[in-house]
């Protein structure tokens, strides 16, 4: 089975042919960082890197690039309050979201393009816009888009322009209505703008550019005129990729994308996201509160991208106990004693039919729910096999353990685990001399003092395993 992938353009299930066989060019849209991103914006964040993720697993020499917003209605409002510029106010977002991205293990992508950084290339694609009859400098001192100039406005949504006013305009990034109006590409600076440092030199005038030529220029830039994937959040399907795709098509002549993919939105405790609600939660809130960053990561991924995510505490708290029997699992295996001359097992095959049937959900437009399942099937029917023999040779153990982790670099679980629960040497001295004088308060019948050491680990997240080789620890979520 091939990669197949949902076409938000064509509303159907495509199978996936980039366009240099072996290399994909992908662009996500990324956050607008004039404030911290929340946990919804995480769902679409950890979806990318999926994506990113599965593509590099399954060959491809991958491409990806993710911008930074750093110049929008938004910022600017946000930068003005605050009494800094735009670059002051959201360098340090910039930089919490890259940490948070690190903790939750989104790979590093090879580009983040930051919109102040591209101001030259977007009056000079401005400037082509104008040259082909898709552009006009109004008597505002912008430029606008003019959308009549491009019949096939309004094909990514399925917009009917046929109601459209010649002329008629919108002036703000971002607007409701499915409203064909002429956007603007290039906006005269208010003062406002000047003040935080938002205005530029251009023919037109000292300005800004419109939100939503940034991504065009940033992507065409880093990755050439036709993109393989554009990702993004449903919420950017109109107007924001509808106008990507007309100023793009009309400044470069070429096809601009050959898949669009959107993330369907988060719900929390059943309630969409809003802030009259108040119900916005940062990475850092739920780190705060004690939560496993990979208990994070597998909730946000444990459903189909174009499904309903619904994300409770309760939710956080089933996923850190999925986490932790992968974490099992893995030094189940780790630590087996293996037989080479034991009779050959199942393990082996078990651990091929599972990357196949892997790769097989993950190829189905990538579905996350899907394979989670897989890897746990494979969980179960490993202890099961080990359970009922006991011992197995060490290639049919390494089988399993290869299977396990292979399946990881695409979601990352284990990965993030093992970063977050890293020991340091002082703690794991500290951990050895409570486990050796809990052994010597039982040895001596001093239950009350075994029992009271064994809260204090567990007040740490360590938890002790007594067998009969002696006991053993390890950190839990």
């Amino acid at each position: 089975m091939s990669l197949k992938v949902y076409n938000t353009a064509t509303r159907s299930l495509e199978d996936f042919v980039p366009l240099n066989e072996g290399a994909v060019g992908v662009y996500a849209c990324g956050p607008t960082i004039y404030n911290h991103a929340h946990i919804g914006n995480f769902r679409t964040f950890l979806f990318f890197d999926l994506v990113h993720r599965h593509l590099e697993w399954s060959g491809y020499e991958v491409r990806f690039v993710m911008n930074l917003t750093d110049v929008d209605d938004k910022v600017i409002e946000a930068a003005h309050a605050a009494g800094t510029t735009i670059d002051e106010h959201t360098a340090p977002f910039g930089d919490t979201f890259l940490a948070d991205c690190a903790t939750l293990g989104v790979r590093t992508v090879d580009s983040y393009p930051r919109a102040t950084r591209y101001i030259e290339p977007m009056v000079d694609f401005i400037t082509r816009l104008i040259e082909n009859g898709h552009a006009y400098p109004a008597d505002d001192g912008a430029v606008y888009f003019s959308i009549s100039s491009f019949p096939e406005y309004g094909k990514l949504k399925g917009i009917d322009t046929s109601t459209l006013i010649s002329g008629a305009r919108v002036e703000h990034d971002e607007y409701e209505k499915e409203d064909a109006r002429d956007f603007a590409l290039w906006k005269a600076a208010t003062e406002e703008d000047e003040a935080v440092g938002a205005a530029w030199d251009s023919p037109w005038g000292l300005g800004r550019p419109g939100w939503h030529l940034e991504c065009s220029v940033m992507s065409t830039t880093e990755l050439g005129d036709t993109l393989d994937l554009h990702l993004g959040g449903e919420d950017l399907v109109f107007p924001h990729h509808e106008n990507e795709i007309a100023q793009s098509e009309g400044a470069t002549g070429h096809p601009f994308v050959r898949y669009w993919m959107h993330v369907k939105h988060l719900f929390v405790e059943g309630r969409k996201m809003s802030k009259s609600l108040g119900n916005f939660i940062r990475v850092r809130d739920l780190l705060e509160e004690g939560y496993d960053p990979a208990a994070i990561r597998h909730l946000l991924v444990s459903s189909h991208y174009r499904g309903d995510l619904n994300f409770t505490r309760e939710g956080l708290k089933a996923s850190g106990a999925a986490v932790q029997r992968l974490l099992d699992f893995e030094a189940r295996l780790v630590d087996l004693q293996t037989d080479d001359v034991a009779e050959e097992s199942a393990l082996p095959d078990l651990a091929a039919t599972v990357v196949v049937g892997f790769r097989t959900a993950m190829d189905d437009d990538f579905n996350s729910a899907d394979a989670l399942g897989v890897v746990f099937g494979f969980v179960t029917r490993v202890n099961a096999e080990l359970d009922a023999r006991g011992t197995v040779s060490a290639a049919d153990r390494d089988a399993a353990l290869e299977a396990l982790r292979s399946m990881d670099q695409v979601l990352g679980l284990l990965e993030v685990a093992h970063t977050s629960r890293t020991v340091d040497d002082d703690l794991a001295t500290w951990v050895e001399q409570m486990i050796e004088e809990r052994a010597a308060a039982r040895a001596s019948k001093d239950f009350a003092r075994a029992d009271a050491i064994r809260d204090e680990l567990a007040e740490k997240n360590i938890v002790l395993e007594d067998g009969a080789g002696g006991t053993r620890w390890k950190v839990v979520g």
